[in-house]
C-alpha cells in the first residue's frame, strides 16, 4: 500500500524553478522527462519510503530529513522528505551539488 503524497510549497517552488529552467534551456521534451522522472521517484517513495537516506544535518529544523535521488537521467537532483505511517511529505527538491544545509533553509530559487 502506498502512502498519500503531500508536497510542501517549497517543493512546488523548487520543482517549478527547475522545470522552467529545463523548458528554457533544453526544450519541452526534456522538461516533460524531468516531470516524469520526479513523479516516478515520488511514486516509488510513496510505495517504499524507507529507501531514502536519513540525513544528519546539524540544523535542528533539518533533523529527520531523508533524501532520495530523482530517477535517471536527472539523478543529480535530490528529493528531501519525511514520512509517517500514512503520508509522504516532500519538502524540497534540488541539485545535490548545492550547499545543502544552507540551501534547504532558503526559499526556492534564492541563490540562483
Amino acid at each position: 500500500m502506498s502512502l498519500s503524497l503531500r508536497r510542501a510549497g517549497a517543493f512546488i517552488g523548487d520543482f517549478d524553478h527547475e522545470f522552467r529552467w529545463y523548458l528554457a534551456e533544453a526544450g519541452e521534451i526534456v522538461a516533460r522527462r524531468y516531470l516524469d522522472a520526479v513523479w516516478k521517484s515520488l511514486e516509488g517513495l510513496a510505495a517504499q519510503p524507507g529507501l531514502g537516506k536519513l540525513r544528519s544535518f546539524p540544523h535542528p529544523a533539518l533533523r529527520g530529513l531523508r533524501s532520495f535521488r530523482v530517477a535517471p537521467p536527472f539523478d543529480v537532483h535530490l528529493i528531501f522528505y519525511r514520512y509517517t505511517e500514512t503520508e509522504l511529505f516532500a519538502e524540497r527538491i534540488m541539485s545535490g551539488r548545492r550547499d545543502l544545509p544552507r540551501r534547504l533553509r532558503e526559499s526556492p530559487g534564492a541563490s540562483d
